[in-house]
C-alpha cells in the first residue's frame, strides 16, 4: 500500500520498531552487559534485542536477535509495548519474555550474556528503565494481557516509564 493510502505525513510523529527480550529461568532473567566499545549503553545491562529488518515480523525479529546475540532459541510471548519519545522520531518497543528451548549460551559482539537473579537487577549498572520494566514482567505470566507503556524524559532529564494498562 502506498504512503498516500496510509495517511503518511512526513511531518507527523514516526516510530522506529525495536524489540527487547527477557528470557526467564525460574526467578532469573537473561541480560546482556553491553560491550565497552558499543556506542549505545556500553557496560550497562539490558535485555537482548535490536531493530526489526524491513519485511520482518516482531516475533521473527525477536527470535533472530536472540539467536544472533546469545545462541539461544526460545518460546517467546509478547509482554507489552512501550512508546519511547525520542524527539521527532520515537521508538515502538515490543517487549517479549519466554523460556529457553534450545541452543548454547554464548557471548557476542553486543556484549556478555548472563542469567541474573531478579533480586540483583536493581543493583546492576543498567539502562535507566531496566528495573521498572523487568519488575512489571516479573509479575506477569504467559497469557496475561500485554501492557501498554510510554517512556519519556521529564524537564529534569530523568527517564520516566508510565504504564497505561
Amino acid at each position: 500500500m502506498p504512503d498516500s493510502d496510509q495517511a503518511v505525513d512526513r511531518g507527523r510523529y514516526r516510530l522506529i520498531p525495536r524489540i527487547i527480550i527477557f528470557l526467564r529461568r525460574g526467578d532469573s532473567y537473561l541480560l546482556i552487559k553491553g560491550s565497552p566499545v558499543k556506542p549505545l549503553w556500553p557496560d550497562l545491562y539490558n535485555g537482548v534485542g535490536g531493530h526489526l529488518d524491513r519485511g520482518e515480523g516482531v516475533l521473527s525479529s525477536a527470535s533472530r536477535e536472540l539467536l544472533e546475540e546469545t545462541g539461544l532459541k526460545a518460546d517467546l510471548w509478547l509482554c507489552g509495548t512501550v512508546i519511547v519519545d525520542a524527539g521527532d522520531v520515537g521508538v515502538g518497543l515490543y517487549v517479549f519474555s519466554g523460556e529457553m528451548t534450545g541452543g548454547a549460551l554464548r557471548n557476542s559482539a553486543e556484549g556478555i550474556s548472563e542469567w541474573m537473579p531478579f533480586d540483583r537487577v536493581a543493583s546492576l549498572p543498567a539502562v535507566q528503565d531496566l528495573h521498572p520494566l523487568l519488575a512489571r514482567i516479573h509479575r506477569m505470566r504467559r497469557g496475561d494481557v500485554p501492557f501498554a507503556a510510554r517512556s519519556f524524559y521529564d524537564a529534569g532529564g530523568n527517564l520516566q516509564l508510565v504504564f497505561e494498562t
